[in-house]
């Protein structure tokens, strides 16, 4: 029998409370030995054991890799919903390393002693079945709303779910009678009985009952590892089984791997020295033999069918390339709540493929094109405004696990960074050699969503824009084949890159040249703007009137009842002279009264660590226009005052541009639009409204920064790139991307055969 599951052996430890330190120790070497699993049992009313929920918290601690598991808990000293909150903690804690055993109790007298329920055994384990419920649903992070659950021996009213654990924790249930079995059957990912309460000849009756259970409950019995605790000793002579030499082992063992399809072998002793035996003598051979007795090996794990339940129609999810499979997120894995929306989106697709080199995400790619009629969002760090790097019911490539950042030419101050990075990392790694590269104003943002779009930063002004850094992109296109761009190398590929790369390819690696960058000078500023039109104009003014050094940003919302208007401006000066900074602040300072301010010598990486490291849960839509501005004039301060007193706009950002920006000719990227020395946003709540009054603002623009827009008509396109821009995207798509594959985010058709 083969449930499909790889041969992994595991430890079984006696937690005495009368030596902490051996037990710890043990649970160590079996770790350095190579032992997958290390657990230990649970008895509460037992002084002479250690607590196993707290030692397993201990043990994680003292570990790298090893999964952690209680075998079995107790379940009716465990209340199940605090259980689930301890588990998803110390799953979280432990890096996703813990697994849950569970039993419906024994020993009644001393659970009775403990202040616990003395149950019958038919009550024991519908007490079992609930508890399984409640842990489940405490860790589904991914439903919506609290717990609610009226059971005959437990109710939760409207517990509120989480924290999300780390990775989907497996549940295994202690076994034997047909009750339990077909319970677990039900609800559990494992069976852990322990020989001597079972026999091996038993072994084969237990998993058939397991087996038809679990199909009457529409489960495939794949889904059910089988896991044994086992004891014996090592002997010149045999004696029996599991008394012999280490040849007597494999030879006693081999049988119930292959013919009963236990694929998780977990060693009772306390003894280093037969550990090691096992590990040594033991393990390799019967994992060879098992191997040569089923040459098709282990077929991996096999979803749970509440989770198959959730797949979406259009996706063939068995063709999921095999270097993908493992990493994959569906809707049904409990991993799905983590990857489904972005900072701003809340997102519902269908399959999230997570590949972490080149060639998987060709390999990615080429799977996603199968998919007719199925939505392909790319993404990097999640953060995209106007992107759609998530979706309802398509697929997406996140790129989260190429997110490596690595200086290849100090000499060059040459960095190769993933696509996933996150600029507050790199502006972290850079620090000590004292570069920065200007990436946006928000640290959570990705690599590759801005520096294949543009990149308006804190030193915009003295560095330009992020794309102007770049010097090399690795990219995967549309047909899957993976090239280099560079002045060099397909110089029409990498101009197009700089500016509208989403339209083009997935990119897998940057290069940049960093500048050298000391400490900084960031100021930050609140102010009264009851004259919201005169306070955009002084701005403006000093803005462009101050030395390139100086980068700034001002935001403004509705004025509130019952306060005067304010608005924040915030500063950076790329200077590390208090003199100069204050000079050069001094006229933003001068516009308006001022309530707050704070200026501080600081350096770049610790103004960009401003996000937040959770994962993204956005909600909703994201409701936002965008325009690049020449100057802020008198009528267009005018109306930027009426639409923040219309009460259409809740979020009003204007960030500087102009100075190195405008040295890079309009034809070197397609980022074009050089000349503008304003980048102007609003977000709303009403798109019809937010559309019809920034619309009537169209007359100021001159053209608008993609990665702020989230309107969507084909209008928007032509104004982000100019006719000969576009008409030059527009060829070189038809060479790149003929079949428009790359058509989530702004999409600019092919150019037409003849036309």
């Amino acid at each position: 029998m083969n449930y499909g599951h790889t041969l992994a052996f595991g430890t079984f430890i006696t937690p005495r409370s009368d030596a902490p330190e051996r037990v710890v120790a043990l649970a160590q070497r079996s770790e350095a030995l190579g032992y997958s699993l290390v657990s230990f049992q649970d008895h509460p009313y037992q002084p002479a054991l250690l607590d196993a929920w707290t030692l397993l918290a201990w043990v994680a601690g003292k570990t790298e890799r090893i999964q952690i598991a209680p075998n079995v808990l107790s379940m009716p000293l465990r209340q199940p919903a605090v259980l689930a909150r301890a588990a998803a903690s110390l799953d979280r804690l432990s890096g996703g390393r813990l697994a849950l055993g569970l039993g419906a109790g024994a020993f009644w007298d001393g659970i009775k002693a403990m202040g616990g329920w003395r149950l019958a055994p038919g009550e024991a384990v519908g007490a079992l079945g609930e508890e399984i419920d409640i842990v489940r649903g405490m860790l589904d992070t991914g439903e919506r709303g609290p717990l609610q659950l009226d059971g005959d021996y437990y109710a939760v009213a409207g517990a509120e779910r989480g924290p999300a654990p780390a990775h989907d924790i497996p549940i295994w249930v202690g076994a034997y009678k047909p009750r339990m079995l077909r319970l677990l059957a039900q609800k559990a990912d494992g069976w852990l009985p322990s020989l001597g309460y079972i026999q091996p000849h038993e072994i084969a009756a237990a998993n058939a009952t397991i087996d038809h259970a679990a199909r009457e409950a529409g489960r495939d019995p794949r889904e059910i590892r089988r896991l044994l605790n086992i004891s014996g000793q090592f002997t010149a002579q045999r004696g029996g089984f599991l008394k012999g030499t280490s040849q007597q082992w494999v030879e006693d063992l081999l049988p119930l791997v292959v013919e009963h399809g236990i694929s998780t072998l977990i060693l009772m002793a306390d003894d280093v020295e037969v550990m090691e035996q096992f590990m040594a003598e033991v393990a390799p051979p019967l994992r060879e033999a098992a191997l040569a007795a089923a040459p098709q090996g282990a077929a991996g794990p096999v979803r749970r069918a509440a989770a198959l339940a959730k797949r979406r129609q259009g996706i063939d999810y068995d063709r999921i390339p095999a270097a993908l499979r493992e990493a994959a997120v569906e809707p049904g894995d409990i991993a799905f709540a983590r990857v489904r929306s972005t900072y701003m989106r809340r997102g519902a697709p269908g399959l999230v493929l997570r590949p972490s080199t080149p060639d998987q995400v060709a390999q990615a790619l080429a799977f996603a094109r199968t998919q007719q009629g199925v939505p392909l969002g790319i993404r990097s760090g999640g953060h995209g405004i106007s992107g759609r790097s998530t979706n309802d019911g398509g697929i997406i490539i996140s790129l989260d696990q190429m997110n490596s950042i690595e200086v290849i030419d100090r000499a060059a101050r040459r960095v190769r960074l993933g696509p996933a990075a996150r600029w507050m990392d790199v502006a972290a790694a850079l620090e000590p050699y004292g570069w920065a590269i200007s990436s946006g104003d928000y640290g959570g943002v990705g690599v590759g969503g801005l520096a294949t779009a543009g990149g308006i930063g804190w030193m915009a002004r003295k560095h330009g824009l992020t794309i102007d850094h770049v010097r090399a992109v690795d990219v995967v296109l549309a047909d899957g084949s993976q090239v280099r761009a560079s002045q060099r190398e397909n110089p029409d590929l990498f101009w197009a890159m700089r500016g509208a790369g989403a339209n083009f390819g997935i990119a897998t690696a940057f290069e940049l040249e960093a500048d050298a960058v000391g400490r900084v000078g960031w100021a930050q500023l609140v102010m009264d703007a009851s004259d919201t039109a005169g306070l955009l104009q002084r701005w403006g003014a000093a803005v462009e009137a101050a030395p390139r050094d100086l980068t700034s940003a001002i935001i403004l919302g509705p004025p509130r009842r019952g306060q005067p208007p304010i608005a924040q401006v915030m500063a950076m000066v790329d200077s590390d002279d208090p003199d100069t900074i204050i000079r050069q602040l001094q006229p933003l300072a001068d516009i308006a009264p001022m309530y707050d301010q704070s200026v501080v010598l600081t350096s770049y990486a610790s103004v960009m660590a401003n996000a937040d490291p959770a994962d993204h849960d956005g909600q909703g839509e994201p409701l936002g226009r965008a325009g690049l501005l020449g100057q802020i004039t008198p009528a267009f301060a005018a109306d930027a005052a009426r639409l923040l007193q219309s009460g259409v706009v809740y979020f009003f950002h204007i960030r500087a541009l102009g100075g190195a920006v405008a040295d890079v000719p309009a034809e070197a990227t397609a980022y074009a639009h050089r000349q503008a020395n304003f980048s102007v946003n609003a977000f709303g709540t009403s798109r019809l409204r937010l559309d019809a009054l920034w619309d009537g603002m169209a007359r100021h623009f001159q053209g608008l920064y993609l990665n702020f827009e989230t309107d969507l008509r084909p209008e928007r396109v032509a104004e982000a790139f100019p006719p000969a821009t576009l008409a030059r995207l527009r060829d070189l798509k038809r060479r790149y991307d003929p079949e428009n594959v790359f058509r989530d985010n702004f999409n600019i058709a092919p150019q037409q055969e003849g036309a």
